[in-house]
């Protein structure tokens, strides 16, 4: 089976969308909102026999902590 990835990106500035083969999901006010997201479906990935990556940006230098 493939590797199947969800990166969690931020969205034009403002909101967090989580990215998989290419597209962007969801309109999410914070980070962990997207992160949890995208956790259901890597769960049904995994049960499918696929590996999966989850990956988080991190807080630039210049934006505070949410």
């Amino acid at each position: 089976m493939a590797r199947v990835y969800y990166s969690i990106v931020r969205m034009n500035g403002s909101g967090w969308a989580v990215r998989h083969d290419g597209k962007l999901a969801g309109d999410y006010a914070t980070k962990e909102a997207a992160f949890e997201a995208a956790i259901g479906p890597a769960s049904r990935a995994i049960k499918e026999g696929h590996a999966v990556t989850v990956s988080v940006e991190g807080t630039e230098a210049n934006e505070p902590p949410l």
